[in-house]
């Protein structure tokens, strides 16, 4: 049985990104594969290095472990004493700013962008998102996208956050749902 092909280009083919973010993309699996993903633990300093050659914005307290995933290096921003945890995605077609102490936890889910499916061509829709200081996304949990987290507030494991959080709240469930207030931090 033969399938029908239409004369007009399929609309799910039409590339989403440039040539040239493709390139980008290419060098930086590469990259990440030989040096940052084999890098032992405690060299952070070496895969922040890393990071910044392909354009982000790292101060020198970032601590992003060897099995962290970070989809474009040069769309990250990260203050003083951030921590990205082994296995923790940030799929960041977008910038993603992850402001003083915020902790990405293991196996977390960044999430910057969809896909638009009521447009025939299935475009992607992608989102700057914020992690406010001192936020903690905990093991396991997504944040949708272009949902900020506000400061001090927590997500709970495995849950999702499918709107913006509240600072100093703790969320918890599917979707995330407030528990209840988290002490402010003070320093």
């Amino acid at each position: 049985m033969r399938i029908a092909r239409p004369d007009h280009r399929d609309p799910y083919l039409i590339p989403h990104y440039s040539f040239r973010n493709k390139v980008r993309r290419g060098l930086w699996c590469v990259l990440y594969a030989l040096l940052f993903r084999t890098s032992p633990r405690p060299l952070f300093a070496w895969r922040r290095f890393l990071l910044k050659s392909f354009g982000a914005e790292l101060s020198k307290s970032v601590r992003i472990y060897p099995g962290a995933r970070i989809w474009a290096p040069w769309k990250l921003v990260c203050e003083d004493v951030v921590t990205i945890a082994d296995e923790a995605i940030i799929y960041n077609p977008e910038l993603v700013y992850l402001e003083s102490h915020a902790i990405v936890s293991r196996q977390a889910y960044i999430c910057g962008a969809t896909h638009d499916y009521n447009d025939p061509a299935f475009p992607i829709r992608a989102f700057s998102m914020r992690l406010g200081a001192y936020s903690w996304i905990c093991a396991r949990a997504s944040v949708q996208p272009g949902v900020n987290v506000g400061a001090g507030a927590v997500l709970a494991l495995g849950s999702v956050a499918s709107r913006d959080l509240d600072p100093w709240t703790v969320y918890g469930g599917v979707p995330a749902r407030p528990i209840k207030a988290r002490r402010r931090i003070e320093l």
